[in-house]
């Protein structure tokens, strides 16, 4: 089943965020995922143990297919390649990282929301975000049976946003993944994100475009960060 991104795009009400408290932002420049995967279980650790606050980490991998337990092992290869490929305990299907990329980890303690009322606040900070920088961008409604358009995306149907997060003991962990400006041809090296027409874009590619100023990874950082601590 496919949508159509002319009837299916959304601009909901805004949300109040899922937790009550301040998020703390932490920056980092480019882990290793394997580095980062191991940090983010201490991250989680120190959270369900009240020894840390919600946090926001900011950071980079180099190149590298990550993938949940649900992706089909067809979708990682379109055409060979020599790209790591790294199962994770995420939902969401494969996505790739790297270089000119902002990935955001988010700690979170949730209380007793569930997943959706997550994803939605994030769907709709990083929307604030980006809209505030001058990009138009929407989430999509996920239309029965159909693989999940969790995101954000271009009216035209083009994503720019990964997100695939897990909730386990009542804390967050994983996040989104934010094309700033990377080589978007690495995405054609396999199926992203369970969509096999998906096409993906960036910051950059849309700058050009609309014939907009291109924001730098400083300014993104904290839009981003600024978006996700307001009370909405």
């Amino acid at each position: 089943m496919t949508s159509d991104p002319a009837t299916d795009t959304a601009r909901p009400p805004r949300v109040h965020r899922a937790w009550n408290g301040a998020l703390e932002r932490v920056d980092l420049g480019e882990v290793d995922y394997a580095q980062a995967a191991d940090a983010m279980a201490g991250w989680v650790a120190e959270r369900r143990a009240g020894l840390a606050g919600d946090r926001l980490f900011l950071l980079s991998h180099p190149a590298v297919i990550t993938y949940g337990p649900r992706t089909d092992p067809a979708d990682l290869h379109r055409v060979e390649h020599d790209l790591p490929l790294v199962q994770v305990d995420r939902g969401g299907f494969a996505t790739y990282h790297g270089p000119g990329q902002l990935i955001g980890y988010l700690i979170l303690d949730v209380g007793r929301h569930g997943p959706a009322d997550v994803v939605r606040w994030l769907e709709l900070g990083l929307i604030d975000a980006l809209t505030g920088l001058g990009f138009d961008v929407c989430r999509r409604d996920t239309p029965h049976g159909a693989s999940s358009l969790v995101g954000v995306w271009t009216p035209d149907g083009r994503k720019l946003v990964s997100i695939g997060m897990r909730i386990r003991g009542g804390v967050t962990s994983h996040g989104f993944a934010l094309n700033v400006d990377p080589d978007l041809h690495a995405f054609d090296l396999f199926t992203a994100c369970g969509l096999p027409h998906v096409h993906m874009t960036s910051l950059g590619e849309l700058a050009a475009e609309q014939n907009i100023p291109m924001p730098d990874d400083a300014t993104v950082r904290a839009a981003v960060a600024a978006a996700l601590s307001a009370d909405r």
